[in-house]
């Protein structure tokens, strides 16, 4: 493997894996009551939009249960 051929010049580069800052970031500003309010709508809408396509989705993948129709083809009807 490769190995460096000088050490580290500066001590603060070798310890830098267990320096922490105690300066702490700002606080994050709220949302205020319309930026909520649109968040909760595009929730709902999504929501909805999922509801809606299973409520319409469903039907079309249940197995065909019409009275008096067979499943069979023509090619197993004897002729």
């Amino acid at each position: 493997m490769f190995r460096r051929r000088e050490a580290v010049p500066f001590a603060f580069v070798a310890e830098a894996d267990r320096f922490r800052s105690n300066v702490t970031p700002p606080p994050r500003p709220r949302a205020s009551r319309s930026q909520q309010v649109s968040r909760a709508l595009v929730g709902l809408a999504v929501a909805a939009g999922f509801a809606g396509s299973l409520l319409f989705g469903l039907p079309a993948l249940q197995p065909d249960q019409a009275p008096g129709h067979s499943q069979r083809s023509e090619a197993s009807q004897g002729r």
